[in-house]
């Protein structure tokens, strides 16, 4: 039986500029970042504050050229805040390209993109 989800893997055309994003712009910190031989890394972040689950950063090209048989799609990711209003201003403060909050019934929400157009949600939670 399934006890948590520990990690999500997101295959990106550039790591570096990517973790700069995460970090810079939402405020993840790297808690691991690792090589296996010449060509593989990655790079392991979590929020600040949360979660048991970390986000890993692949280089997408690199992983298709060993496992192309994955779908390199990129997760539909719903985040947790506990001032969504805050949260919105803070990242449209820094230039993250930023949805409008919108409300279903009780439910308040926005979504966000990285540079690589990724976009995600976010929820008070």
């Amino acid at each position: 039986m399934f006890t948590k989800l520990a990690e999500v893997m997101l295959y990106v055309d550039d790591q570096d500029a990517s973790k700069k994003f995460w970090t810079e712009k939402l405020g993840f910190k790297v808690i691991n970042a690792s090589e296996a031989g010449d060509e593989m890394r990655w790079v392991e972040l979590k929020p600040k504050e949360g979660t048991e689950t970390s986000i890993i950063l692949f280089d997408r090209k690199t992983v298709e050229k060993f496992s192309p048989e994955l779908n390199f799609g990129t997760p539909s990711l719903m985040f947790f805040t506990d001032d969504l209003d805050q949260l919105h201003q803070e990242l449209a403060d820094k230039d993250v390209n930023v949805g409008k909050i919108e409300v279903y019934g009780s439910m308040r929400t926005f979504n966000f993109s990285d540079e690589e157009e990724n976009y995600f949600a976010v929820m008070k939670g």
